[in-house]
């Protein structure tokens, strides 16, 4: 039940007439605090999740276990609907169809799978694309292991900036068909390029970059865009935070004295300690 009412709220962000942006978030912690704040979304990227797990950059070097417990671990902690960037699917077809099975049993709102070439081939020095008869395939295979209606699917491409707009628009197209709930797009830049984006799209869209010619919230939900990221700054930004603690303790700061920390009674409402502390008078006697 409680997966069940996330789907329909992601849902609900998909059926409406306005853009949202969601949090980034990696871990327990992070969605807790986005909840808190009233986000209405939670997105988990690969990108995060190779930080945050393996301390690693996008090179797709986490595995498909990895991501599911690291999703697990969020959807667990918080109510926040939480999309997913599955990445590739971690293979093919069928294996994105194991992918689709992993984060509908870990409690994803909604997530994408997406046409890139995964991992880069040997001798490959830019980022290539599946033919689009194969992301076809992976997107009718997504849609096909789905058991629950409720989880949104998104067809993910960088065509518009891998191949370019002409083969961008025929991805858009061919995506439109597979039974996907969305579109999916990275590298668009400019206005012309949504527009026409937005044209060849019977769906809603997501975008996963933003540039400042089309970062206009009103204008994106103008052209069907209910979802735009805004980057994984949270989780850098946790990364310097503990850079900088770490440092000023190595070079003599008190703790007492150190800047930057929560605010009090902060931790524990992040942490849900008067929740825990009430099962412990309980059953702990």
């Amino acid at each position: 039940m409680r997966y069940r009412q996330r789907r329909e709220k992601a849902r609900a962000v998909l059926e409406g007439g306005l853009c949202v942006h969601p949090a980034s978030v990696h871990d327990p912690l992070s969605a807790r605090i986005a909840e808190e704040l009233g986000f209405e979304l939670g997105m988990f990227a690969g990108s995060t999740a190779s930080l945050a797990i393996l301390g690693a950059p996008d090179l797709i070097l986490i595995t498909l276990s990895e991501f599911a417990e690291q999703c697990r671990r969020i959807t667990r902690a918080a109510e926040l609907p939480v999309v997913v960037d599955a990445d590739h699917g971690y293979g093919n077809a069928l294996n994105v169809m194991r992918t689709v099975e992993e984060m509908e049993q870990a409690g994803i709102a909604a997530l994408s799978i997406e046409d890139t070439e995964l991992p880069r081939p040997f001798g490959a020095g830019a980022p290539r694309l599946v033919p689009l008869e194969e992301g076809v395939g992976k997107m009718r295979a997504a849609v096909a292991a789905r058991m629950d209606p409720g989880l949104a699917i998104f067809a993910r491409t960088g065509a518009m900036g891998v191949t370019g707009l002409e083969d961008a628009l025929a991805r858009i197209r061919a995506y439109n068909a597979t039974g996907v709930d969305g579109i999916f797009l990275t590298g668009v830049r400019t206005r012309a390029e949504l527009d026409a984006a937005a044209e060849a799209a019977r769906l809603p869209l997501v975008l996963g970059t933003l540039t400042d010619e089309i970062s206009d919230r009103a204008y994106l939900a103008s052209r069907g865009v209910r979802i735009a990221l805004q980057g994984h700054a949270p989780s850098q930004a946790a990364a310097q935070a503990i850079h900088a603690t770490l440092k000023a303790l190595r070079e003599g700061v008190k703790p007492a004295d150190l800047p930057g920390l929560p605010p009090k009674g902060a931790m524990a409402r992040w942490t849900r300690e008067a929740a825990l502390s009430e099962a412990a008078a309980r059953f702990l006697g």
